[in-house]
C-alpha cells in the first residue's frame, strides 16, 4: 500500500509505503486502544454506576472480593495464632518469674503484703495519646519477641540472685559452728585435687585435718546424729543433721562415741581420729552439705564461735 502526501510545505510530493508488518502493528495498536477503552469504561461503570453491571459481572466481582477477603482473613488468623502461642509462652514465663520473685522476697525477708506478686502493680497518670496509635501485626510480633527476650534475661538474673541469697542464708545459719578438732592442720582443702590413690584429677568434697590418732572429734554445731556406722569409702563416719537441710560429716574415725538419734551439742566429743576407710593415714575428713550438695567448709569455719 502506497500513501502519497501532497502539501504546500513540501517542494515535492512524498509517498509512504506500508507493508504487511506495518498494517499488523497498526491493527494491534488499535486493538490495544479498544481494550483499554473498554476497561476504562468498565471501571467507570463499576465506580460510578454499579447498578448498570450485568448479573454475571456482579457475580464475578463479588467472588473476586470474597476470595480477597478470605485470603486476608486467613493471613490474620495465622498471625493471631502465632501471637497467641507467643502470649502463652510469655504467660508461662511470667508465672515462673512470679514464683521466683516470691522465693526471693522470702529469702530477703520482705513481708508478703509489702511486695505481693499475686496483684498487678498500681499505675496511673494523665492520658497522653500517641501520634501513631495503629499497630501492625509485624510490629506487634517484633515487640513480643523483644519482650520474650527480656523475660528470659530477667529470669536468668533472678536465678543468679536467688543463688547468692541462698548462699548468704546458709552462711548466716552456720555462723555458730566451731572447728571439729582442737588442733591439726589442713592436709587437703575443698575442691579439685590429684586423687592420692588413682593419681587422677578428682573432686574433694571436704577438708582433711592432719591430726594424731585418737584425738577427739567434736560436733561443729548442735544437731541430731543421723548416721553412725562404717562406710566403705569414709570408714567409721558420723553425720549430724543441723536442720534447714544442713548436714555435717565426720569420716575415717578410729571409734564412734555418738549414736544414731542422739542429740549432740556444739563442741561435744562424738568420735576419735583414725585411719579407716579410703585413707592414707590418720586424719579427719570433714564435710558440710546443704540439700545433699557439698559446700566449702572453710566458710563455716571462718568465724568460729567460742
Amino acid at each position: 500500500m502506497n500513501i502519497i502526501l501532497v502539501s504546500n510545505r513540501f517542494a515535492k510530493a512524498r509517498s509512504i509505503t506500508l507493508n504487511g508488518t506495518h498494517l499488523l502493528l497498526a491493527a494491534l495498536l488499535a486493538l490495544g486502544l479498544l481494550v483499554a477503552a473498554a476497561f476504562a469504561a468498565q471501571y467507570a461503570i463499576v465506580r460510578f454506576h454499579p447498578d448498570a453491571l450485568s448479573a454475571d459481572m456482579r457475580g464475578w466481582l463479588t467472588s473476586v472480593q470474597a476470595e480477597g477477603q478470605q485470603k486476608q482473613q486467613s493471613y490474620m488468623r495465622e498471625g493471631m495464632d502465632t501471637m497467641a502461642a507467643r502470649l502463652g509462652q510469655m504467660q508461662a514465663q511470667l508465672l515462673r518469674l512470679d514464683a521466683l520473685g516470691a522465693r526471693l522476697a522470702k529469702l530477703g525477708g520482705i513481708k508478703p503484703q509489702e511486695f505481693n506478686f499475686d496483684h498487678a502493680p498500681a499505675q496511673g497518670g494523665p492520658y497522653m495519646p500517641a501520634m501513631q496509635q495503629d499497630v501492625s501485626l509485624e510490629n506487634m510480633d517484633q515487640q513480643l519477641t523483644e519482650l520474650s527476650m527480656l523475660l528470659n534475661d530477667r529470669n536468668d538474673k533472678l536465678m543468679a540472685l536467688e543463688t547468692l541469697l541462698m548462699q548468704v542464708r546458709i552462711d548466716n545459719k552456720l555462723l555458730s559452728a566451731v572447728s571439729p578438732v582442737m588442733a591439726g592442720w589442713h592436709s587437703s582443702n575443698f575442691g579439685w585435687r590429684i586423687d592420692p590413690f588413682t593419681g587422677k584429677n578428682a573432686m574433694h568434697e571436704g577438708v582433711d585435718f592432719m591430726v594424731a590418732e585418737g584425738a577427739p572429734i567434736v560436733a561443729s554445731a548442735s544437731g541430731v546424729v543421723v548416721y553412725a556406722d562404717y562406710h566403705v569409702q569414709y570408714g567409721n563416719m558420723i553425720e549430724i543433721d543441723h536442720g534447714n537441710d544442713i548436714v555435717t560429716r565426720y569420716a575415717h574415725a578410729s571409734s564412734l562415741l555418738a549414736k544414731v538419734g542422739q542429740v549432740v551439742r556444739r563442741g561435744q566429743v562424738i568420735a576419735k581420729v583414725g585411719n579407716t576407710g579410703r585413707a592414707t593415714g590418720n586424719h579427719l575428713h570433714f564435710e558440710v552439705r546443704y540439700k545433699g550438695v557439698a559446700q566449702n567448709p572453710a566458710r563455716l569455719l571462718q568465724n568460729p564461735a567460742s
